[in-house]
């Protein structure tokens, strides 16, 4: 029974005036996504993308290939995840002004759409499966440890500096043939050279530390005992002085317990570590060289371990502090 008041009206069915009509114009649709598509990937290939949007949050200027090959991965998926969400925003306009109410009439209600349904379910597994693909090779790249690296360096931490030995070998067998080590007063700095692989041997003697050059983009972790963690990078590229940091909360000094890595050419990086090995300081060293004796990058953090840090001479009695 239907209300005195109420009106049912029929549904319009709308008629193409040709049947190949809607089938034209879905062609058309892909074909206009298509050339879309294409001209956006053909203005990303042409310009650094990375340096045109402060490389998506991911830090630039790396001086390793492993830090290029990481950054290369991170712009290539923010690229894949904003082509997605273009998309998927693309869809949801279009539907909100195709379908929006016209009238009183419902238009047509669909239960099911399969290649719709085929779309949503299949793209992602398809989206997924490229980017790990991609991540593990550059991963499996950057953990790539090679028999025979040029430079081995031990890294030693403690609480709150570092010591750097240049060894003859890897392993915990071979020998350390010069050694820098930091002081309160006196940040130590890590000489390397350009164009040669240079594996670090990283161990800890107390807490777990981490050894963070930011230029190098990633960051290892030092741990104590027996863990030796390595690892690898194929060169350094770009010489200069560049700040390295504790990236692990290790106590109170945590914040001051820096470092400096400086690199340098091949020659000399010979020249730097035979000064070394014939008896110089690493100051010493780095002056013969052409080098700023002390770490330019950051300096040496103020422990206030005075008397009268602790007592102080004009605190009357009594008073605390």
């Amino acid at each position: 029974m239907v209300a005195g008041n109420s009106d049912v009206r029929p549904v319009a069915v709308r008629h193409d005036a040709s049947p190949g009509a809607g089938r034209r114009r879905g062609a058309g649709r892909v074909a206009g996504l298509g050339l879309g598509a294409v001209a956006l990937l053909t203005t990303l290939t042409g310009c650094d993308v990375g340096a045109a949007f402060g490389g998506f949050g991911w830090p630039q200027g790396g001086i390793t290939p492993e830090s290029q090959r990481m950054y290369d991965l991170w712009i290539a998926s923010c690229i894949a995840a904003l082509a997605v969400g273009v998309f998927v925003w693309g869809l949801i306009f279009w539907c909100v002004v195709r379908y929006r109410k016209r009238g009183n009439t419902l238009p047509v209600q669909t239960r099911y759409n399969l290649p719709m349904e085929f779309l949503y379910t299949i793209a992602p597994i398809l989206i997924v499966s490229v980017l790990f693909y991609y991540t593990a090779i550059v991963q499996t790249d950057v953990n790539r440890e090679s028999e025979n690296p040029d430079v081995t360096v031990e890294v030693v931490a403690f609480k709150w500096n570092w010591q750097f030995n240049y060894r003859d070998g890897q392993g915990v067998e071979a020998n350390t043939v010069a050694s820098t080590l930091g002081t309160s007063e006196v940040i130590p700095v890590l000489v390397l050279p350009t164009q040669r692989s240079i594996r670090f041997e990283e161990t800890s003697r107390d807490v777990i530390h981490s050894f963070w050059v930011p230029e190098m983009l990633f960051k290892r972790d030092v741990f104590p005992g027996n863990v030796r963690n390595t690892f690898e990078v194929s060169e350094l590229r770009t010489e200069g002085a560049y700040v390295g940091r504790c990236a692990e909360l290790c106590g109170s000094y945590h914040a001051f317990m820096n470092f400096e890595l400086r690199v340098v050419s091949p020659e000399r990086y010979d020249q730097f570590l035979a000064a070394k090995q014939d008896g110089s300081s690493t100051q010493e060293a780095l002056q013969a060289i052409g080098e700023e004796p002390y770490a330019v990058t950051t300096r040496p953090f103020e422990t206030r371990r005075t008397t009268s840090n602790f007592n102080p001479d004009n605190a009357p009695a009594g008073s605390g502090s």
